[in-house]
């Protein structure tokens, strides 16, 4: 990660080295805090966040499930982070806004517990690196299944939820594998560690349904909208581990992964980027850099902007 020069929190803005938090903070201990990940891409326009503001109303619907009222509306975060990314001069970035239960007490209960906020935002290139997003990823079905909606509620964007995610990449990639994919305890797709999927098979699009535990990916409404615009067929449904296998095309989509091809799971080869993924991948960078005036309203452009490079 590279240091930027200021992080927001909880109001304030501070030296990047001076954000800290108690050790004994009822988030670290058990992990009660919510978190999103957002991106802001350069273009002829200047920098603009993608979706910032869906990315904050996510924000607090999720802290809205663990029952954490946060002392900051979605405005005020979302003038925060335009403040913030002028201010550290980043023309492209990744933002992460994290809210969780601070310094009180440690019972598992938060009780009266303080909800601390930050913002954080620092330059992040593709997250599996760009011969991932040209030529694919290698995949592997994690022994480990996404927890059930009835056992950790997977709508909210919770720190905690996490770990499940880290154990399924961590074990894939001490395989030899870039990412895992999960599946629920009765065998149905879920999602990648990070990011939600997306099956081509005879040209029909098939993403597995939200009742199979994934997060409602802001990604993943994006990539259904761009389909629907070149005239895809979208099927929300359960998908099963064979149709990973046999599937014409794969790919995964978020934040921090973008859209991602998947050349083979399981060592069952799928192969390189086919025309509808390639077709949607085009559209969705073309969208996010301000390239195609359809998709415009996705973009939020800070009102200060840094300094274009040798001006």
């Amino acid at each position: 990660m590279q240091a930027t020069e200021k992080i927001w929190m909880n109001g304030e803005l501070i030296d990047w080295d001076d954000a800290k938090v108690h050790v004994g903070a009822h988030g670290l201990h058990y992990g009660s805090g919510v978190f999103e990940g957002i991106r802001c891409y350069e273009t002829d326009a200047g920098p603009a966040v993608f979706r910032l503001t869906d990315h904050l109303r996510r924000l607090h619907q999720s802290a809205e499930i663990l029952h954490m009222e946060l002392p900051y509306s979605v405005e005020e975060l979302r003038l925060a982070t335009h403040e913030l990314i002028a201010l550290n001069g980043l023309s492209e970035c990744y933002v992460r806004p994290i809210a969780f239960y601070g310094y009180g007490e440690l019972g598992v209960h938060p009780r009266s517990n303080p909800v601390d906020v930050a913002l954080m935002t620092w330059p992040w290139g593709t997250y599996l690196g760009q011969d991932a997003l040209d030529k694919g990823i290698r995949a592997k079905v994690s022994s480990w299944k996404r927890v059930g909606p009835n056992t950790i509620p997977h709508v909210a964007k919770a720190t905690g939820i996490y770990l499940n995610s880290m154990l399924a990449v961590i074990e894939a990639t001490r395989a030899g594998y870039e990412e895992a994919i999960l599946l629920t305890d009765d065998g149905h797709v879920a999602d990648g560690s990070g990011e939600n999927i997306f099956v081509v098979k005879d040209e029909v699009i098939s993403t597995p349904h939200l009742s199979a535990s994934i997060l409602p990916g802001i990604t993943r409404q994006v990539v259904i909208e761009i389909a629907h615009t070149l005239g895809y067929a979208v099927h929300e449904h359960h998908l099963i581990r064979s149709d990973l296998y046999v599937a014409d095309e794969l790919f995964m989509c978020g934040t921090a992964a973008e859209v991602t091809p998947v050349r083979s799971v399981d060592d069952h080869e799928i192969g390189d980027p086919g025309p509808v993924t390639k077709a949607i991948q085009d559209v969705f960078f073309a969208a996010v850099r301000g390239r195609d005036e359809r998709f415009s309203r996705w973009l939020e452009y800070p009102e200060k902007t840094p300094a274009a490079p040798g001006s």
